[in-house]
C-alpha cells in the first residue's frame, strides 16, 4: 500500500464528491481533504434561493455530517488552502508552509467571485459565493426594507434579486445585456423572465457601474449609499450585491506544465497532467462529444465530472503500478478503465415559482429559437444549434411529463429541422 495521500484540494460538491468515488474505486491509502473554508463540504446552489430566503439554516446545506464522513477515513484540513503544485513530484504546498508529495491530486477549487476596486472599504456591498457571504447578506436583509441594487442580470444576479423581492425588498437589476440571463437563456427566454421580473415589482436597468457613493457620514466603516452608473444616473442603495460572474480558481497553480487559460485545461479523461486530475467548476476539458473545450459552472456537472476524474485518477495509479513505475493504487480490486467524461450538461434555476431546465450547451450558440406556449404561465422552450445542429435546449415552467423527453433531443447533436421537429412533437398537448 502506498505512503502517500491522494490529495483532493477544495471541500466543494465536487471535493467530497472525488473522495467517496477515490474509495468507491479501490483507493485505500491515505486520502486528504483541503478546503480553504472552515465549513464542512456544502451545498451552492440553496446560497442564492432557501439560505438567502431564510426557508433553510446553514446545517441543511451540507453535503456530509462528520459521522458521514468518518467511513472515509480522511485527512481532513478545513481552513487551509494550497499555494502550490509541482507537476512533475506531484507535490503540493500549502498555507502553512507544509509539503505534501502525493501519488495523485484532484483539484477542485471552483470559482471566487469576481469584485470591483470601487467597493474596496465600504460596508453594503456583497458578493455571493460562499456560505458566509450568503449569511452576511441575508442579516442585512432581514432588518426591514431595503433598497437593494443587483449589479449583473445573469444566474445568480437574477435568483437574488427574485428572494430580495419576495422579501419584500425594493429591487433594482442592473446588466450589460438589455434582458436577463441572455447569455444562457437567449433573447427570447430572457424576454420572458424579463416580464416576470418587472411583474413582481424589479426595476431592470442596462448599463454599467461608474461609482460606488458613500453615506455622507463621518462613521467608520463607510456605509455605501448610492451607485452611479456610466451614464451619470445615479441608484439610491442601501445594499448592493455584485453578481458580476466568477474567475476560476486557478492562481495558486503557476506550475508552466499547466495550462491556467480560463480555468484548468485537462482531456477528455479529466487530466490535467500526470496524476494530476480536475473537476468541478474550474475545470475545462476537451468534450468528445462537442470536440471542443468545454467549462461548466454548473452543480450536476461537479459531481459527475468528480466521479469520472476519481475513476480515472485510480485507473492511472494502478496502471502506473502495473508498470513498476508507482506503489499500488488500491487493494488489488479491479480498477475501472479510464474513460472519457462526456455528459449531457444539465442546469437549472428557480425564480420566484418558475423553474428553468437546460440540457445541452446554451452558452455559443449562433442560432436560437424559442417558442412560447403560454406567455402568461411564463411557459416556453427554447432550441439552441451551433453549426447546423442542435446542442441545448432550455425550458420554462414545463410540465414533467414534456421535459423528461427533452434530454434525448440533444444528448448528441443533430440536425437542427430535425431536432425541431422532435422539440415540436414534444411540446404539442395531446
Amino acid at each position: 500500500m502506498t505512503t502517500r495521500p491522494i490529495a483532493v484540494v477544495g471541500a466543494s460538491a465536487a471535493g467530497i464528491t472525488a473522495a467517496e468515488a477515490l474509495r468507491r474505486a479501490g483507493w485505500t491509502g491515505p486520502l486528504t481533504l483541503i478546503g480553504d473554508e472552515p465549513h464542512l463540504p456544502y451545498d451552492r446552489p440553496p446560497l442564492s434561493k432557501q439560505l438567502l430566503h431564510g426557508a433553510w439554516e446553514p446545517a441543511r446545506l451540507m453535503l456530509r455530517t462528520a459521522e458521514q464522513l468518518a467511513p472515509l477515513d480522511l485527512d481532513l484540513r478545513l481552513g487551509t488552502r494550497a499555494t502550490g503544485l509541482d507537476v512533475a513530484t506531484r507535490t503540493l504546498t500549502l498555507d502553512d508552509g507544509q509539503r505534501l508529495a502525493c501519488a495523485g491530486v484532484i483539484i477542485a477549487t471552483g470559482v471566487a467571485a469576481r469584485t470591483l476596486p470601487a467597493a474596496d472599504g465600504l460596508t453594503g456591498v456583497f458578493t455571493l459565493r460562499t456560505l458566509d457571504d450568503a449569511l452576511a447578506l441575508r442579516d442585512r436583509l432581514s432588518g426591514g426594507p431595503r433598497r437593494l441594487v443587483v449589479v449583473g442580470n445573469g444566474v445568480l444576479g437574477c435568483e437574488a434579486a427574485a428572494v430580495a423581492r419576495e422579501l419584500g425588498h425594493e429591487v433594482t437589476l442592473i446588466g450589460r445585456e438589455p434582458v436577463p440571463m441572455a447569455a444562457a437563456v437567449g433573447p427570447g427566454m430572457g424576454e420572458l423572465l424579463a416580464d416576470e421580473h418587472r411583474a413582481r415589482g424589479v426595476r431592470l436597468l442596462t448599463g454599467e457601474v461608474a461609482a460606488f457613493e458613500p453615506a455622507a457620514a463621518a462613521d467608520r466603516p463607510v456605509q455605501v449609499d448610492g451607485v452611479r452608473l456610466v451614464d451619470g444616473s445615479r441608484l439610491p442603495a442601501d445594499l448592493v450585491l455584485l453578481a458580476i460572474g466568477s474567475e476560476p480558481a486557478v492562481g495558486w497553480l503557476t506550475d508552466p506544465a499547466l495550462d491556467t487559460t480560463d480555468g484548468l485545461g485537462c482531456d477528455a479523461y479529466c487530466a490535467a497532467a500526470p496524476g494530476i486530475y480536475a473537476a468541478g467548476d474550474v475545470a475545462r476539458w476537451e468534450h468528445p462529444v462537442h470536440g471542443r473545450p468545454l467549462r461548466f459552472e454548473h452543480r450536476m456537472n461537479a459531481t459527475e465530472q468528480a466521479m469520472a476524474a476519481a475513476r480515472n485518477l485510480v485507473a492511472e495509479l494502478t496502471a502506473e503500478a502495473v508498470n513498476g513505475t508507482a506503489e499500488a493504487a488500491g487493494d488489488g480490486a479491479e480498477p475501472p478503465e479510464r474513460r472519457p467524461f462526456a455528459p449531457v450538461p444539465y442546469f437549472w434555476s428557480d425564480q420566484y415559482g418558475l423553474k428553468l431546465q437546460a440540457y445541452g450547451l446554451t452558452t455559443g450558440a449562433d442560432q436560437v429559437e424559442t417558442t412560447v406556449l403560454d406567455r402568461d404561465a411564463r411557459r416556453a422552450v427554447a432550441l439552441f444549434g451551433r453549426a447546423g445542429r442542435a446542442v441545448g435546449v432550455l425550458a420554462c415552467a414545463l410540465p414533467p411529463r414534456q421535459l423528461r423527453s427533452l434530454r434525448a433531443l440533444v444528448a448528441t447533436p443533430v440536425l437542427w429541422e430535425e431536432a425541431r421537429d422532435r422539440l415540436r412533437e414534444a411540446t404539442t398537448v395531446g
